[in-house]
């Protein structure tokens, strides 16, 4: 599997985990964290992630202008 795909993959299950969090944990009360902000904070990783994957696959598959 090539890195390209490995960020997509883990770009997208990082999103799909911090949706839920963001959409509904805002009742849980957690000591330390507020698991609404981590969940934004995990949505944004999974973005940057799947749009790191696909300027890596674009990039591997010598697409030129």
């Amino acid at each position: 599997m090539s890195t390209a795909t490995k960020n997509l993959l883990e770009g997208v299950v990082t999103f799909l985990i911090g949706l839920p969090l963001w959409l509904f944990a805002g009742d849980v009360d957690v000591p330390v964290v507020t698991l609404t902000k981590v969940g934004v904070v995990m949505m944004c990783v999974g973005g940057v992630l799947v749009a790191t994957g696909l300027y890596q696959s674009v990039r591997a598959s010598g697409v030129n202008r």
